[in-house]
């Protein structure tokens, strides 16, 4: 497994659109520096700031760029044949990709987050948003590893639940939010760290749940979609 994850990891520092992600985490700090040296109400930027723009697009978004790529990226290519040939159980594949992909999607995201709930509230904010975004990468991650594997247009896909559903949808449509992983990870950040700058419908519990449902379901998918690829990397 660990040759897996030094490989994917590899793969995905490699890659230019990885790159692509910093400026998003940075236009996250930025904006919350701005604010509060402005002397901005952290009332009036805090919601657009650590939900509209952390929550909404760069989580979702970054982990939407890396999930897709720790595994789809060797598809298109052709490279999944080498893992493929490994001796290895599928599930020993999906793991460490997952684990690199949440890794990194919660690395990336956590630290401006932290930095933006600290400067709109406290440190105990800032480590709450930081940590429930770890949670969200991992279900975000999930689910998007699983859509690599079902379908050729993963990044398509992947976008139209991000602005769609969750944020269309889920603006408009609030029977849509509790099948909204951004909402389950506003409600777990807001049960760590009560605040006014947090707000959503979904209750602690089924938020916890449906994380881990979502979690371990799309992992069991993706092992199980792996199992009928074929060494062409095309399914059987």
């Amino acid at each position: 497994m660990s040759t897996v994850t030094w490989i994917t990891a590899r793969g995905l520092f490699g890659r230019r659109r990885f790159l692509m992600l910093l400026p998003l985490p940075a236009v996250l700090v930025a904006l919350a520096l701005l604010c509060r040296s402005l002397d901005v109400a952290p009332a009036d930027w805090g919601p657009p700031v650590l939900v509209g723009l952390g929550l909404a697009v760069v989580l979702p978004v970054v982990s939407l760029v890396v999930g897709t790529g720790v595994l789809g990226a060797e598809i298109d290519d052709g490279t999944v044949v080498h893992v493929l040939t490994k001796p290895l159980p599928r599930w020993q594949i999906v793991l460490p990709k997952l684990a690199v992909a949440t890794g990194v999607s919660a690395a990336t995201v956590a630290v401006p987050i932290f930095v933006a709930g600290l400067l709109a509230d406290s440190v105990r904010l800032g480590a709450a948003l930081a940590a429930a975004s770890a949670l969200g990468a991992l279900a975000y991650s999930a689910l998007f590893l699983a859509m690599s594997l079902l379908t050729r247009r993963p990044v398509l896909l992947g976008l139209v639940y991000v602005l769609i559903w969750e944020g269309l949808l889920g603006r408009f449509v609030s029977g849509t939010k509790v099948l909204s992983i951004q909402q389950w990870v506003i409600a777990l950040a807001d049960r760590s760290a009560p605040t006014d700058l947090l707000s959503t419908t979904v209750s602690v519990p089924v938020a916890a749940v449906l994380t881990g449902l979502v979690a371990v379901g799309f992992t069991a998918l993706s092992v199980d979609r792996l199992r009928s690829f074929s060494i062409a990397g095309e399914t059987s």
